[in-house]
């Protein structure tokens, strides 16, 4: 980054993550490790759909599929990949 380039901040608000099928496991755990790796993600290799400027997307959808686990961890990993995914343009926006 340049001295007159100012930092790059990308914001990712979503409203409500509805996992089926899941119900055995802890969901705040799932969300620790969801956010913990989207925000590496990001901070990693960006959001290629936002370096045209701010964009918002309703929905994501088509985004790879979630392995079935028993490990909250391993899911919220996973499901923070299939997000970041569909923000890198693997996916379809709607």
């Amino acid at each position: 980054m340049g001295l007159n380039e100012a930092p790059r901040t990308v914001r990712v608000d979503i409203g409500e993550l509805v996992l089926d099928g899941f119900e055995r496991l802890d969901p705040d755990r799932v969300s620790a490790a969801f956010e913990a790796e989207l925000a590496r993600l990001v901070r990693e290799r960006g959001v290629p759909l936002a370096a045209d400027g701010g964009r918002a997307l309703d929905a994501l959808s088509g985004l790879p599929p979630l392995p079935v686990t028993t490990s909250p961890g391993r899911l919220g990993e996973a499901l923070a990949r299939a997000v970041h995914a569909g923000l890198a343009g693997r996916g379809e926006s709607r």
